[in-house]
């Protein structure tokens, strides 16, 4: 059922005084997808998994227990990869990979160098 004109004048007031208000969570709300957030979600599993194997690996000669945290960390961390995997499908990674190519190193890593480089200006101007 489409919105009535009311209604879309009222959502568009909405999103001007957001973009007024505070530009930057309207602009990252903008550039955020379903696709994005899920293969942010990847890179996070993908560093536990390596995390969890790298505790295995280190403390299983010296206390099983420990190991087995590690061992359950890792298949956890497997499962939110292909949990998110799911959630991004085909049409995702087309549409992921087509922005690598277009953005290059930079689209896959995220603006992390950046938003702690404003952190970082904006609490020093303070």
């Amino acid at each position: 059922m489409p919105l009535s004109e009311h209604e879309q004048r009222i959502l568009q007031e909405i999103e001007a005084r957001l973009y007024e208000s505070d530009p930057a969570l309207a602009h990252e709300v903008a550039s955020t997808t379903l696709y994005s957030h899920a293969f942010r979600n990847i890179k996070w599993a993908a560093l536990g998994f390596v995390i969890g194997t790298a505790v295995m690996v280190v403390s299983l000669s010296t206390h099983w227990a420990i190991a087995f945290i590690g061992f359950v960390g890792m298949l956890l961390c497997a499962l939110a990869v292909e949990r998110n995997a799911r959630k991004i499908g085909r049409a995702g990674w087309q549409q992921l990979t087509g922005a690598q190519r277009r953005d290059g190193v930079r689209s896959i890593l995220g603006s992390t160098g950046q938003k702690m480089r404003d952190r970082f200006h904006k609490n020093v101007e303070e």
